[in-house]
């Protein structure tokens, strides 16, 4: 097995002592032990979509593959082994006429470590996936495995970072499959800002793009339909999420990389080309995107309340800076969470997410959002890139001493630690 761990984007990696594939909660438990008989640190990875450092370790590492399938299905609960993979839990959920209520635009992670770096997908009335688990099971640093639906430990554990436990099995509340209209349309940038509260309100599923040194962004709908199925054909699939979305704006990101200058009028040519279109299909296929040009992010959940605000100061931050970015922003917005941990804890939130070409990072722009973001009171996204640390962090999230209390209980001699964690929770 490969020791060299490297995350999706290429700007994470490390060689473990050791690594690991269990099949079962009992052989993560005795991953567990053996760690804490050698003195050695222990993590379970997922399939690397984090910007972060946060699925690294220098000592044990686990990795996903072969801890995977659903387990048990009934009562609007499906229970999935953690390193199963999005994709397959969904076409397994259709495959049984269920779905996710609302789920991101990824659909590679593992169950595990969607939930445990909080990803949130977009809602107005429809939380991300650690609001629809219904149980976890999770090995703890004592070796012992517990099951657990209700109380602290669950509302902590759900966005928990892998700092409490190691997550063997998932349980999420489903609901019988559904289609979503799905509309993308262009729009005016500086008209959105003007009417944000209007229009995310109006939509079950909002998330729209910003086009740097644009006026103008692209703004994709989803809505509950009562049908028939109008899906995309293959051809235009093919033609709108392969070539458009990944091969052609590859190669524009290439060209503005090697003629930086160029990029604002690369821009105004994507921004000519958006389109308007409309299709109806599973859930899932609405939810979930084609990514196959390599990126950086940066992402902050802000209140709702000072989304536009955000995008006003970002907009006058790129265009004083003179950062090519040919990346969009992107928009979305969840209602609030009641897990400690959740980047939208106890407050409607919207997330602003900032994107650079892997080829060419712009740590300049970034720190500038990042600066905006905090002022804010912004809490960055746990799988992307950011510089908070324990002593910010405290300030932004209700729970915190809360939930470093229970890790200083539960894991006295951070068996699950890491360097990533030593930042953020101290």
């Amino acid at each position: 097995m490969e020791r060299v761990f490297r995350n999706w984007a290429g700007n994470q990696s490390i060689t473990p002592a050791e690594v690991r594939a269990p099949a079962s909660a009992e052989q993560v438990a005795a991953a567990v032990r053996d760690a804490a008989a050698r003195g050695t640190r222990v993590r379970m990875t997922g399939t690397g979509h984090s910007f972060t450092g946060v699925a690294l370790t220098d000592g044990i590492l686990l990795r996903p593959e072969a801890l995977t399938g659903v387990q048990r299905v009934g009562d609007g609960l499906v229970r999935a082994a953690a390193g199963t993979p999005l994709s397959v839990l969904n076409r397994e959920l259709d495959r049984l006429g269920l779905a996710l209520a609302n789920m991101g635009d990824v659909s590679e992670q593992t169950v595990a470590g969607a939930i445990q770096t909080g990803t949130h997908g977009t809602g107005r009335d429809v939380g991300g996936l650690a609001d629809q688990v219904a149980e976890l099971e999770m090995v703890l640093a004592d070796g012992s495995a517990v099951t657990v639906s209700d109380g602290e430990l669950f509302d902590a554990a759900r966005v928990g970072l892998g700092a409490l436990g190691i997550l063997t099995a998932v349980t999420f509340r489903v609901e019988p499959a559904f289609l979503l209209r799905g509309v993308r349309r262009p729009a005016v940038f500086s008209d959105m800002l003007f009417r944000l509260e209007e229009v995310l309100g109006a939509e079950e599923h909002l998330d729209f793009f910003w086009l740097p040194h644009t006026d103008a962004c692209l703004v994709k709908s989803g809505n509950r339909s009562p049908g028939p199925a109008a899906p995309d054909s293959a051809a235009r699939h093919w033609l709108e999420a392969v070539f458009l979305e990944n091969t052609l704006f590859g190669a524009l990101c290439a060209a503005g990389r090697r003629f930086p200058s160029a990029v604002p009028a690369l821009n105004g040519l994507s921004a000519r080309a958006l389109g308007s279109s409309t299709r109806t299909d599973k859930a899932y296929k609405i939810f979930t995107s084609v990514r196959t040009v390599r990126f950086l992010e940066m992402e902050y959940a802000i209140p709702r309340e000072r989304l536009a605000q955000a995008l006003r100061e970002v907009r006058d931050l790129v265009e004083m800076g003179g950062w090519p970015i040919t990346f969009p922003v992107e928009v979305r917005v969840t209602p609030p969470s009641d897990a400690w941990l959740s980047t939208a804890h106890g407050r409607d939130t919207a997330y602003v997410a900032c994107h650079v070409y892997r080829p060419s990072p712009s740590p300049a722009y970034f720190a500038g959002v990042e600066e905006i973001m905090t002022r804010l009171s912004g809490r960055p996204h746990w799988g992307k890139l950011h510089t908070r640390d324990a002593a910010y962090l405290s300030t932004v999230y209700p729970r915190f001493g809360d939930f470093t209390a229970l890790r200083d209980k539960l894991d006295p001699q951070r068996l699950f630690a890491n360097d990533y964690l030593d930042t953020v929770l101290g």
